[in-house]
């Protein structure tokens, strides 16, 4: 079986400061990424930030600075980002270094080579907020302006000189092979649409501007810089080291396991980045999945809109792993999520504070109580507490399933019902009532404890530092975390010292009025 995954993000466009939907694509992969390194999976994780095309060349120009300069300060503010949402990445990558241009350029020649390339002229509409081509059924007139319909982005009309990209040689293959691979789009709602669209005919595709300079220059005719769109999906391959075949990097991990996306790029990753690599007779990735938006007062975010929310000042106010957690839990994967303070608020105090970390604290203070501080060595389990406790090892393959998947909103469902189950089975077998009977009362405390050692390795690719300070109970770090040992109902070392903890969450105050 492989066990190499690799998983992307977007790669973001650093025209502005980061926003929510930039951290919720991170988080959720973040997410994925842990859970399979938690599942014995060697992972490559990537994410990075994609510098070239007019909007870049012109922000730059507004604040009157060197482009590069302009991409160093905005790429920073990204790669902070990573750090501060406790990312796992493997790799930050930037389409300005000098890797992504080699292979860029390789890529292109690839393409010329195979006769997939042709020097033409181009006169049609192009957004340059969404770096994109528009034809005339995908432009409407608002206020007198001319906006693209999908993105509401002014459009412009250009006629230049430009080399094209064949596309419309790949319309049949392309369904041919969405028909034979029907989990390589997902989630469904999203391959329908990108096969509604294959099927409505594709035009060969414009793939160099001549009328701004920040970008890859095209071999052999510097008057070109590359599509940026073009450019940017490369990053999947140059991050491997990609052309050197020999490179473990890209022997390992190509095809990339999963390209993690909004739905507005979607196009562009499951239309044109196929056809690229099919036309370079690269090997496709084995799925791009295209989640929804992050809407604030259900509108998607933009800066013009100025609706635009900081994830670092809801960290900063409420910490990073109840955001984590949010964002996991009330945003139905696939689907856009609305955010709201007070369902922040409410996931803090009723799953967080009240049913995982009260949890923990009862637990914990009940057994150094009255086991001596330390787990207990006498145990005899009875029907009901194998009952509780062998759900989880039962249900392993169908959580595995599950994620490979993409269902999250089963796997937080999972967690939710077995905290609730687990805050059940304490209070009904009440062990402060049998203080007469050690080795019963034994039991249930260790039955308990190893509910909690499930629950706080499952959460932990949620809520990663949350989990490892519940694990400081019974001395374990991080390295002791994998997804099997779940199975395991005595994974806990009988006499070993258990550790009193501090509130996990604070519970917020909140005002009635």
């Amino acid at each position: 079986m492989d066990k190499n995954y690799y998983i992307t993000t977007p790669i973001y466009y650093p025209s502005a400061k980061p926003h929510m939907g930039h951290a919720y694509s991170s988080i959720i992969a973040d997410f994925f990424a842990r859970f399979k390194k938690m599942d014995g999976f060697n992972v490559y994780f990537l994410t990075g930030t994609d510098e070239h095309g007019l909007k870049i060349q012109r922000a730059a120009e507004k604040q009157n600075i060197d482009t590069l300069e302009f991409c160093d300060q905005i790429s920073q503010t990204f790669r902070n980002l990573s750090k501060t949402l406790n990312l796992t990445n493997t790799d930050f990558i930037r389409t300005t270094e000098e890797r992504h241009k080699k292979t860029v350029q390789y890529l292109w020649k690839e393409l010329e080579k195979n006769d997939y390339i042709y020097l033409s002229k181009y006169s049609g509409w192009y957004s340059v907020s969404d770096e994109a081509f528009y034809n005339d059924d995908e432009i409407e007139t608002i206020d007198e302006n001319k906006v693209a319909i999908s993105s509401k982005s002014k459009v412009e009309w250009i006629e230049e000189e430009s080399y094209f990209f064949r596309l419309s040689k790949w319309e049949k293959p392309l369904l041919d092979y969405y028909k034979s691979h029907p989990d390589f789009i997902a989630p469904e709602s999203r391959r329908n649409e990108v096969i509604s669209f294959v099927k409505s005919g594709l035009k060969d595709l414009s793939v160099s501007r001549k009328s701004f300079s920040w970008g890859i220059k095209v071999p052999n005719n510097n008057d070109h810089v590359i599509y940026v769109w073009l450019d940017a999906l490369t990053n999947y391959l140059s991050a491997l080291n990609f052309p050197n075949a020999n490179d473990e990097l890209f022997k390992n991990f190509w095809p990339a396991s999963i390209h993690l996306i909004g739905k507005d790029i979607l196009r562009f990753h499951a239309v044109y980045w196929p056809a690229f690599l099919l036309a370079a007779k690269i090997e496709l990735p084995t799925k791009v999945y295209g989640h929804g938006w992050i809407l604030s007062d259900n509108e998607k975010m933009s800066k013009s809109k100025g609706n635009i929310l900081d994830p670092l000042e809801i960290i900063k106010e409420y910490g990073l792993d109840p955001l984590r957690y949010y964002l996991i839990k009330e945003v139905s994967f696939g689907n856009d999520g609305n955010i709201s303070q007070e369902r922040l608020e409410d996931c803090i105090n009723s799953d967080l504070a009240n049913n995982f970390g009260n949890l923990c604290q009862r637990v914990t203070a009940f057994a150094i109580k009255n086991c001596e501080s330390k787990i207990p060595k006498q145990i005899d389990f009875q029907k009901e507490d194998l009952e509780i406790l062998n759900k989880y090892m039962n249900n392993l393959e169908n959580i595995r399933e599950k994620i490979d998947n993409q269902d999250i909103n089963f796997y937080i469902d999972y967690i939710i019902n077995s905290l609730f189950e687990a805050n059940k089975y304490f209070n009904d077998q009440e062990p402060w009532k049998k203080k007469d009977d050690q080795l019963r009362l034994n039991t249930i405390v260790y039955t308990t404890l190893e509910i909690v050692r499930k629950i706080s390795f499952l959460l932990f690719p949620i809520i990663p530092n949350s989990s490892l300070k519940a694990l400081k109970i019974f001395n374990l770090t991080e390295k002791d975390i994998n997804f099997s040992s779940i199975e395991n109902n005595d994974f806990l070392v009988k006499g070993s010292n258990i550790n009193k903890i501090d509130i996990l969450f604070k519970k917020i105050e909140k005002n009635n009025d």
